[in-house]
């Protein structure tokens, strides 16, 4: 396993990665990482990295890029997911120093800080040049009661600013327990004295900041954006700097980052920018760095995904819980795409019992990789199931029967142009294993080389089958039987199911010749995982 660390993080979060001997740690920089990338099968990045199509086709083991940090706008999330690649990042790793940051901020431009330090630097002293504002008293807009957000309300209160908020997310009984009024934007924008943003970068949080906003907001009112540069209209704010209906803004973000060269915005004499080193102290780095560390130990040894952005989320309990059944769903799908005839058009996956009470999603999307594994030269796993079947027109639904006969299973239903084949299996003794094919019982581990058969239940079948195999020189380890109840109609034949265990991959000759045997309907090889 080879860790390929492309940027700068905290020297404890590199010696917890060293501390896995059996892995080896590449500490590189962004100017020499993609080198080693062929080899990766773990990529940590801060923000200086960016992550795109290009990299990670350079990159062909990589299963998991870890973010030490909170925004994802360095890697093309599209991009991995389509490569199967996992991202997590570290939300709240560093909320106090972004925290801090906006209340310096605001500090700063109640004070007239940084103008007066450069005056007094300069040999001047014009006490009566910088007359400031008091922060008490005076009403605090925070747009996003995330991580951060909550974390600037607290430390506003200490100031005795009046806050309200705007987070159509956030209950009542949150902002209540926080201490702050919920708002509508417009009466946010009305009411405030400062405003700080805290949202995440959306398509309707992009440019919310704008002339149109600007206009609904108080004269003089000072802006803060410790978040993404693109929620604000930087002209805008410009324009509105100038004409003072802004009275000051402090910007650790900017579009593009670093700003154009001679963009007017830097020139506006009330305004305070920094560059993007909200998150940057001692104490969110070693935050961070150690927690994206631990968090790709975790999922690099255990599978469990914290913090994951491209794939449903489940606590490392949920997971310990689910995981038996994840591996369940992606052995059924992937027997039901061996066995199944036809061009596949949808999966339906029924839970039952104690599985139909959990969060299934984890387990959908290993049912959906096991199908489309067999059609697909690139891998399908838990990161890309949804997108891939999305791609190729494959429906996908699901049902919960949580009061069961059947006890903890999961049956899934794999619909062809040709019709459809069902797999019913259960976790027993920790091990995935078939309970039923097409609603014939016939239990079978769901690991190593297999043969299915559907043959007509006549005498000589399995006799046929124990002589074509030994004359083959291939040793059964289990064999499997069972029989529907009844034919489908009186004028039909009763069918049998057979699921053969081997200790060698039967050939395509081996099958046909088991095919020889009028009775024999169907005879397919299943490789499954040991």
């Amino acid at each position: 396993m080879k860790i390929l660390v492309a940027e700068p993080v905290s020297h404890a979060a590199i010696e917890l990665l060293k501390a896995q001997t059996e892995w080896t740690t590449i500490v590189s920089n962004p100017k020499e990482y993609d080198q080693h990338l062929a080899g990766a099968d773990a990529l940590l990045v801060r923000s200086a990295v960016k992550v795109n199509a290009s990299v990670l086709a350079r990159a062909p083991k990589l299963r998991v890029i870890g973010r030490a940090g909170v925004g994802v706008d360095n890697v093309d999330l599209g991009a991995a997911t389509a490569a199967g690649v996992l991202v997590m990042n570290t939300p709240g790793g560093n909320a106090v120093s972004v925290a801090e940051h906006t209340l310096a901020m605001m500090l700063g431009l109640a004070r007239a800080v940084p103008e007066a330090s450069f005056s007094t630097r300069s040999g001047k002293w014009e006490k009566k040049a910088f007359l400031g504002n008091e922060l008490r008293g005076k009403t605090l807009g925070v747009i996003g009661l995330g991580n951060i957000g909550q974390e600037v309300v607290r430390r506003a209160r200490g100031f005795e600013m009046r806050i309200i908020a705007s987070d159509p997310y956030v209950s009542p009984q949150v902002a209540a327990d926080l201490g702050v009024e919920l708002a509508s934007l417009d009466t946010l924008y009305a009411q405030a004295d400062y405003i700080s943003l805290h949202v995440a970068l959306t398509p309707e949080t992009r440019g919310m900041i704008s002339s149109a906003s600007i206009a609904k907001m108080k004269d003089g009112v000072r802006i803060i954006n410790c978040a993404r540069g693109e929620l604000i209209d930087q002209k805008a704010l410009g324009d509105a700097l100038a004409s003072k209906k802004v009275g000051g803004a402090g910007l650790d973000v900017f579009d593009p980052e670093p700003p154009a060269s001679g963009d007017p915005l830097l020139s506006s004499p009330n305004l305070i920018a920094t560059p993007h080193i909200a998150g940057s102290t001692e104490e969110a780095q070693e935050i961070v760095g150690i927690r994206i560390v631990e968090q790709l130990i975790e999922y690099l040894k255990n599978g469990i995904a914290i913090n994951a952005v491209n794939m449903p989320a489940v606590s490392p309990e949920q997971y310990r819980a689910i995981g038996p059944f994840i591996i369940l769903a992606d052995r059924l799908g992937n027997f039901a795409s061996h066995v199944a005839t036809g061009h596949p058009e949808g999966v339906r996956i029924t839970y039952y019992g104690r599985v139909a009470e959990m969060n299934t999603s984890l387990v959908r999307n290993a049912g959906l990789a096991g199908v489309l594994s067999r059609w697909l030269t690139s891998p399908a796993n838990l990161v890309n199931a949804m997108q891939l079947a999305s791609q190729r027109s494959l429906t996908v639904s699901e049902s919960h029967e949580k009061r069961s006969t059947l006890g903890d299973a999961v049956r899934l239903d794999l619909e062809t142009d040709e019709g459809v084949t069902s797999v019913l299996g259960a976790v027993v003794l920790d091990k995935p294993r078939l309970i039923q094919v097409d609603g014939i019982y016939c239990e079978a581990p769901l690991a190593g080389r297999l043969i299915f058969m559907k043959n007509v239940d006549v005498p000589g079948v399995i006799g046929h089958v124990g002589t074509v195999l030994g004359k083959n020189n291939i040793n059964i380890a289990n064999f499997s039987l069972g029989r529907a109840d009844a034919p489908p109609s009186s004028n039909q034949p009763v069918i049998a199911v057979a699921v053969v265990e081997t200790d060698s991959t039967p050939s395509e000759a081996v099958l046909a010749q088991l095919k020889e045997n009028p009775a024999v309907r169907l005879a397919r090889v299943v490789e499954a995982e040991p």
